[in-house]
């Protein structure tokens, strides 16, 4: 029993064990006490023999993990101390020595970093997939007007091209953050011991080139409390997670009848436990839904390391279901995004219809008056007057006579209907990143650039 005279309680076992959650650690682990095995012989701390006897268990332990062999007994209070104990029984002496210049400090924390490298990349292949069915679709509906939104009014129409592309430029800064967090966990905390380094002439560079590191942390107290990568990790999601729910937001809205302007593919619908003609856009839903599930994760691991002095506290374990549930949560929310926009079918008509809208119109109005002189404040309040004659009237904008527009400001005249006759209004936006067909060509020109042609191959939308 060392250094304690009594039993542990078993509540608080049970409230200090991590095995039931740590244990999808078990590949890191394995993979990291190999290279530390091989690193100590390599240093002359162990000998050639008891490498060999401790990469034969870890070979053993592997598969029996891989396989769902691995017997976890009763006192295992982590994956990494069920390793130790497994290559012990297998081992024998060997086994006590795998943990010679190292503490469990620093190799979880090396554990965790691994996942957090593994899980941002996955994050930034899966997100590639997203842009891609997003690039497709925009292709596939390069020249479909619809009306843009503010406030959730019809606002301004533009190409429904443009608008899928504004979630691929959201993309790409998500796969910037991802690669932040792969870069904050490229250094390896392995070597520090339990905070202030090891007794022992180790080869950290070594360790780091063996498990796939750039650097080396070169602090130890650093090495062994910070998790400032896992914050950085959860930070990339969140943002990931709340882009995932304003696309999901405008797919449950779009599907919907009072919309109508696309059909989410059975694959990814459900239906109604009492209303058979229901077609719900349930993973649209959870896209939104799912999204504050993330960013609580990292409010709490924020809170976990809030004022936690240095170095190791056990309140560092809880870093690990909050990122375990985030990347699997990350990664299911892409595929279901990707999923959608792949197989989704939008409808022309209605499109084109609610984008047909003269109200849409009203700025380019604004604007011709600009063009004669009027400044642009004043032309904003005439235009505002100009609908609100024609509601009042009953009638369109366009169907108002010269001296109905005169009445209202002398600088109207019939070229008022003309400009809202429709079409001509999106190509009028030909600004730098604006909708109008030249613009969204070379929006697309550079996203393509932005995503490699392997990652391209995703079927492509259809239409309706």
């Amino acid at each position: 029993m060392g250094r304690f005279s009594e039993p542990q309680h078993p509540d608080f076992r049970r409230l200090n064990t991590s095995l039931a959650f740590d244990r999808r650690l078990f590949a890191y682990d394995v993979a990291q006490s190999r290279a530390h095995a091989r690193m100590l012989a390599r240093q002359e701390i162990i000998t050639e023999g008891d490498r060999d006897a401790l990469i034969d268990a870890l070979d053993v332990v592997g598969r029996e993990l891989d396989e769902g062999r691995f017997h976890f007994a009763d006192d295992d209070e982590d994956i990494h101390m069920a390793i130790e104990r497994r290559v012990t029984e297998l081992a024998g002496a060997a086994g006590g020595r795998l943990h010679t210049a190292r503490s469990r400090n620093d190799q979880v924390v090396t554990d965790v970093a691994m996942f957090v490298s593994e899980h941002a990349a996955a994050a930034q292949t899966a997100a590639t997939s997203l842009m891609s069915a997003l690039i497709a679709a925009a292709e596939d509906h390069l020249d479909w007007p619809m009306p843009g939104y503010t406030h959730l009014q019809r606002a301004q129409p533009v190409y429904l091209s443009h608008h899928l592309l504004a979630y691929v430029w959201m993309l790409d800064r998500d796969r910037a953050r991802f690669d932040a967090a792969t870069h904050a966990a490229s250094a390896l905390p392995l070597g520090s011991g339990a905070l202030a380094g090891v007794n022992f002439d180790t080869d950290r560079a070594y360790l780091a080139a063996e498990l796939g590191f750039d650097d080396v942390l070169p602090n130890s107290i650093d090495a062994v409390a910070s998790r400032d990568f896992v914050l950085d990790y959860l930070a990339a999601a969140a943002t990931c997670a709340t882009h995932l729910s304003r696309l999901g937001a405008e797919l449950v809205l779009w599907s919907s009848e009072e919309f109508g302007f696309v059909t989410l593919p059975d694959a990814w619908s459900s239906g109604s436990s009492i209303m058979p003609q229901k077609r719900n856009p349930d993973a649209a839903e959870l896209l939104r839904a799912k999204a504050p599930r993330v960013v609580a994760h990292l409010a709490a691991m924020h809170g976990v390391l809030h004022g936690l002095p240095l170095t190791y506290n056990k309140d560092l374990q809880e870093d690990k279901e909050h990122l375990f549930d985030v990347a699997d949560t990350l990664e299911l929310c892409l595929a279901g995004a990707t999923g959608m926009i792949v197989g989704a079918s939008f409808d022309r008509d209605r499109l084109a219809a609610a984008a047909a809208d003269e109200m849409l119109g009203a700025t380019d109005v604004a604007d011709l008056l600009v063009r004669r002189g009027v400044p642009f404040r004043e032309a904003h309040a005439v235009v505002g007057e100009l609908v609100r004659v024609a509601l009042e009237s009953g009638r369109a904008v366009s169907s108002l006579d010269k001296n109905e527009l005169r009445a209202v400001h002398p600088a109207l005249d019939g070229e008022v209907g003309e400009l809202l006759s429709g079409g001509h209004w999106l190509e009028s936006k030909d600004s730098e990143g604006g909708t109008a067909l030249r613009r969204v060509r070379e929006q697309l020109a550079a996203a393509r650039e932005r995503v490699q042609p392997s990652d391209r191959s995703v079927a492509t939308g259809k239409s309706a």
